[in-house]
């Protein structure tokens, strides 16, 4: 195949019928290095043909909707061939099992820390909520701890061992990993249901960080989120919220929450909770930011004003 003028919307409807048959698709396009600071579908004359410029990123948001992973591109000079490979449609959240979240599962070999749309915006959370400065930390479903990874390569040593860490988990081998991951005397793991936090009676922090697991089916996230503002956070804190935007599929993170009975993105849910929250956050005079892209943060820090 080979795509000249033709409009998006033809490409991704062409391109759609041959995956229908086939698993890889390839067709040949203008080079997008051809020309800097061109936008997204305009002309431009190539041996009297004209052909509509589009970057690789274009490109890759297209293999991305088709739920395609686009292979490295073929030089052809002024052209480009692209392939687009069709993505193993297995994915851990269908994944029936009863440890869904261990050390075992398809979830363990994702690293979230290795995605510049999760990891970057985390950093900016953190750095956000001054977490340079806090004392108490509690993270509820901190799985293997990769949150506190993240924290302990931003702070410095001694930053980081005068903060004390909490971490809560129902996964018996995802915290065995957590254990061995941290020798600090400062980092303690918990197994035990979320929607109990009150019975293991930790006192109060001045920190929450919550990343994909408030929207979680097995829990009362609005009811949850009340009582650890009002019981479980001291009134100088901060809250980090990662709301999932995306999904993992065939070993990519695919942009666009999903929920069930719909084979398209359906973010109406996603919008609620966040919503929920940083009304409810702003009411009990927290300052309310939302970022991000496939994970939304929600960073929320206390007015000090109110404080007095």
């Amino acid at each position: 195949m080979h795509y000249k003028d033709e409009s998006t919307i033809y490409i991704i409807e062409s391109l759609q019928k041959e995956l229908i048959y086939s698993d890889i698709v390839t067709f040949k396009v203008l080079n997008p290095d051809i020309a800097t600071d061109i936008y997204c579908g305009k002309s431009y004359n190539l041996n009297s043909d004209i052909y509509r410029y589009r970057s690789y990123k274009s490109w890759l948001d297209m293999a991305q909707i088709l739920k395609c992973k686009m292979l490295t591109p073929k030089n052809l000079g002024s052209l480009v061939e692209l392939t687009f490979k069709k993505l193993n449609k297995f994915s851990f959240h269908t994944k029936v099992e009863d440890d869904k979240y261990g050390v075992d599962s398809e979830f363990a070999n994702i690293n979230k820390l290795q995605e510049p749309s999760f990891i970057y915006y985390y950093i900016e959370a953190l750095k956000r909520v001054d977490i340079y400065n806090r004392k108490r930390v509690l993270n509820l479903g901190i799985n293997r701890g990769d949150e506190f990874i993240a924290i302990k390569g931003l702070l410095e040593d001694k930053t980081f061992n005068n903060i004390d860490f909490v971490g809560i988990d129902y996964s018996n081998s995802a915290l065995e990993l957590a254990n061995s991951r941290f020798k600090e005397s400062n980092v303690t793991f918990y197994k035990h249901d979320i929607n109990r936090v009150k019975e293991l009676n930790l006192g109060r922090f001045d920190t929450l960080i919550s990343i994909g697991t408030m929207q979680s089916s097995s829990i009362n996230y609005k009811a949850l989120l009340m009582e650890l503002v009002q019981e479980h956070l001291e009134n100088n804190s901060a809250i980090i919220l990662g709301f999932p935007n995306s999904r993992w599929i065939g070993g990519e993170l695919i942009y666009g929450a999903e929920v069930k009975n719909y084979n398209f993105s359906e973010m109406g849910l996603l919008y609620s909770d966040v919503i929920f929250a940083k009304k409810y956050l702003q009411q009990k005079k927290y300052r309310v930011t939302i970022t991000g892209k496939d994970y939304i943060f929600l960073t929320a820090t206390k007015i000090r004003s109110a404080l007095v």
